[in-house]
């Protein structure tokens, strides 16, 4: 294992079609399906970052904006923007488009956090992240701001919901 690993060797990308049996009797996605493929994809983006297998130790907050319907192409995309010790954080976004209209819309962003571990389910020591590129240092910028702003709004809104109890 290497010292340092970089933000764009972890960059991973899913593409689907949503088909029936990913939808309820509205014909719209099962949220669960979508967090699975949410799920999957950032532990791929964490294999390839740290070398390790990795298991799931959190899932930040999940809105869902917009419906995906049967047909529709669904986009997942990870990618590693912060490290601990043994721990990895990715930012992961799933996008749908209707192709025979043209168009797109975000359906939801989250940040998981993965602990990477050995053969015997021990913790393991992951590189530092290395961010060579402009591109690169933007993109992590860009998901510790939204990190710290779903955190922030989660906070207020669970302060509002407590104070209106």
């Amino acid at each position: 294992m290497t010292d340092a690993a970089t933000l764009g060797s972890s960059f991973t990308e899913r593409t689907e079609v949503l088909m029936p049996n990913d939808t309820n009797h509205l014909g719209r996605a099962f949220g669960g399906r979508i967090l699975e493929w949410m799920d999957v994809v950032s532990s791929v983006a964490c294999r390839r970052f740290a070398g390790h297998q990795v298991v799931t130790a959190s899932i930040d907050h999940v809105d869902f904006h917009a419906p995906i319907a049967t047909g529709d192409v669904v986009t997942v995309e990870s990618y590693v923007f912060d490290t601990g010790n043994t721990s990895l954080t990715v930012r992961t976004t799933v996008r749908a488009e209707d192709p025979e209209v043209d168009e797109e819309w975000d359906v939801t962003t989250a940040f998981f956090t993965f602990v990477a571990v050995d053969d015997d389910d021990r913790p393991v020591s992951v590189p530092s992240l290395d961010c060579p590129s402009e591109d690169e240092r933007a993109l992590r910028e860009r998901a510790l701001d939204e990190r710290r702003d779903h955190r922030e709004a989660l906070i207020e809104r669970l302060g509002d919901e407590g104070a209106s109890e």
